[in-house]
């Protein structure tokens, strides 16, 4: 009995259906898909780096911020007065370094005298030797002379006179240059005194390098008092007030980074092993299901956090109950990059998604 034609065209859907099916199971196997996706993007924690109460708020819950723009503003008048001291305090080390420099020049000064009577006393001694034996050669000629009675007694006596006023001369040039060969030392150790209170010279001074730091603090504690925002986003979750008082390094509101959106596909680790870095990926927010937005993959996790063993109430471990004949399969974080997201999609740290990557697509970039 031949089939009618009815049978053939009911056989033929069936047989379409099937096919459609089977395509689609295929395309499934072949390209991972999840429905547990979710969008993420960076959120700054903006956190004051100095203390006090808030004097200037410049933004609403959920306002739109661009990089720059001013948060808020902490009451400054206690950093500028610290600022004003710091700077006082500089320009009085600075003062006191320049009247430390001219001690030393004064020093210096003082050394390169003391210097300068040494040697004019060693030449005077020298003159003075000079003299001396000249005065003794002429004594002792007219110490022979005399009992010749070929000069007078008046004139072996001013030559003795003459040696004896040299030798005193000398004498006293010697204790000349004692004295000044003291005063040299004393000189020489009020210098060394001098150059190690002014200690370096220039910017390498410890005095000014110190007081500039202290300086450049208060500076910066000045300019920590106006919060600004550090990337372009949104502000979410603001309960800052005016008045409220703000604490260093203690987050104070966040910061969605509009620039940093991503998707985070957790696929069965089943599937993992097809899906490579640079894979085309469809992603469809549930907030959006008609718009679909197109992707790749940028990397895959390497690890999740463990369930099973982990400490509990009173640190004993936790171990999650199993059915013996079920082995459910793990889920890995992969991360999708937006390639591009039109104006009109509004993208929502946290909010659902589905990705499909296609595999295999990477290697046609």
């Amino acid at each position: 009995m031949n089939p009618s034609r009815k049978q053939l065209v009911t056989f033929a859907v069936v047989g379409l259906a099937v096919l459609l099916v089977l395509l689609k199971y295929r395309h499934y196997l072949l390209n991972p898909w999840t429905r547990d996706g979710q969008v993420r993007a960076d959120v700054v924690q903006i956190t004051p780096r100095v203390n006090g109460p808030i004097v200037k708020l410049a933004i609403v819950d959920n306002q739109f911020v661009s990089a720059g723009d001013l948060l808020f503003e902490i009451d400054p008048r206690t950093y500028a007065a610290s600022l004003a001291q710091a700077q006082a305090a500089y320009d009085k080390a600075a003062d006191s370094y320049v009247a430390q420099e001219k001690q030393v020049d004064s020093s210096l000064a003082q050394v390169n005298a003391s210097r300068a009577q040494i040697l004019q006393a060693q030449s005077s001694i020298r003159q003075l030797d000079a003299t001396i034996a000249k005065n003794k050669a002429e004594l002792e000629r007219q110490q022979e002379l005399l009992p010749l009675r070929a000069t007078s007694k008046k004139s072996l006596e001013r030559a003795q006179a003459n040696y004896d006023v040299s030798l005193q001369q000398r004498a006293g040039a010697v204790a000349t240059l004692t004295q000044v060969q003291a005063d040299l030392a004393q000189t020489e150790a009020e210098l060394a005194k001098s150059r190690a209170t002014l200690g370096a010279a220039g910017d390498a001074n410890a005095s000014l390098r110190e007081a500039k730091a202290a300086r450049d603090e208060a500076a910066l504690d000045l300019e920590f008092t106006r919060v600004s925002a550090p990337v372009d986003g949104y502000i979410t979750n603001l309960n800052l007030r005016l008045g409220s008082q703000a604490v260093a390094n203690q987050p104070a509101l966040a910061l969605v980074d509009t620039n940093s959106y991503w998707v985070h596909g957790f696929f069965r680790e089943t599937s993992v092993g097809r899906i490579a870095a640079g894979d085309k990926a469809i992603i469809t927010l549930m907030s959006y299901p008609d718009q679909p937005l197109k992707g790749h993959v940028n990397s895959i996790g390497w690890g999740i956090a463990q369930q099973d063993g982990s400490t509990g109430f009173d640190l004993l471990p936790t171990i999650n109950p199993t059915f013996e004949w079920i082995r459910l399969a793990q889920r890995v974080p992969v991360r999708v990059h937006l390639d591009e997201v039109p104006e009109e999609v509004a993208l929502r740290v946290g909010t659902t998604a589905s990705v499909l990557v296609e595999t295999g697509s990477g290697e046609e970039q």
